[in-house]
């Protein structure tokens, strides 16, 4: 007896695939995790081959998966490609991704990576979550989040280094430097933070007095209390220079902060890859320098933001 393999099981099993599991699979898909366990075994008694096995809490691709997998996203790009042509929508679902970020890497960063995933992965819904990285990490930890872009050095599994972001001193136009032995008015986030860290330990560092003079908690709060005068601020701006402010390059110094792309478990490297890629690309062209992963240090993440 011949075989078929459908549109509908194939579509399952690349989610299965790019989730990591039958059941984010089927929420995905907005069906029930029986209806894409049935969709896999559909595909397995087709191809006599098994396709899927159990890996920990989620699942993993066979050998024979991982072959089919190549063919399957053909397949369906054949089909999406061939309905487009006649003017209709593919009657697939499309799978959500879900992107966690720091405030500080989302404004430089997120408008082009949202504008290269449109390229490369068209069949997926793309969802962005801002929060602190503490938040982010419970996140990845609770399976709310796919993926996150956070700041700082890791030997961690989850991690992907993608690069490195320059840090700029920012000022208002009006504020002057006190002398010293004044100590250096500093606006911070609230602690855990890395850019709060890297700012006080660069001025320590340089044996500048200093003092937290205002804090926040978005980022908002830090631009506007250093437009307001209050301080100077550390941040990550990808050379743009925030609306009302100026650098301050009479200031220290900072080394740059390593931004990893942390997946979290069960995550297939299918979804996680072209992520990692679009960053990397974009730093290598903002700081070719600073891209050189092979100079980021593989220590424990201090947490912060």
């Amino acid at each position: 007896m011949s075989q078929i393999l459908d549109i509908a099981p194939l579509r399952s099993f690349v989610a299965v695939a790019d989730t990591g599991g039958f059941q984010r699979a089927a929420t995905s898909l907005h069906l029930s995790q029986a209806a894409v366990s049935q969709h896999v075994r559909k595909l397995e008694t087709a191809t006599g081959a098994t396709l899927v096995e159990r890996h920990g809490r989620g699942s993993r691709l066979t050998t024979d998966g991982e072959r089919l997998l190549a063919q399957a996203r053909r397949l369906l790009a054949l089909h999406d490609e061939t309905l487009r042509s006649f003017g209709r929508e593919a009657g697939g679902p499309e799978l959500s991704v879900v992107i966690g970020s720091t405030e500080h890497a989302a404004a430089q960063l997120l408008p082009y990576l949202s504008e290269q995933l449109a390229i490369t992965m068209p069949d997926h819904r793309i969802r962005f979550r801002l929060d602190r990285g503490t938040k982010l990490r419970e996140s990845l930890q609770e399976g709310r989040v796919d993926l996150a872009l956070l700041l700082g050095a890791t030997d961690d599994l989850r991690a992907t280094p993608v690069g490195n972001l320059q840090l700029t001193w920012y000022a208002a136009p009006s504020w002057r430097r006190p002398a010293a032995p004044a100590p250096i008015p500093v606006v911070a986030f609230d602690q855990p933070c890395a850019l709060r860290t890297r700012a006080l330990e660069t001025l320590a560092e340089n044996a500048v007095p200093a003092m937290v003079n205002a804090e926040a908690i978005q980022l908002a709060g830090v631009q506007a209390a250093v437009g307001a005068g209050l301080g100077v601020a550390l941040m990550a701006t990808l050379g743009q220079t925030p609306e009302g402010l100026t650098p301050r390059p009479d200031l220290p110094t900072p080394k740059p902060l390593p931004l990893a792309v942390w997946s979290r478990e069960g995550l297939s490297a299918h979804t996680s890859a072209p992520i990692a890629e679009a960053l990397r690309h974009l730093l290598a062209q903002q700081y070719p320098k600073a891209a050189d992963l092979r100079e980021v240090p593989a220590v424990q993440y201090a947490r912060g933001a």
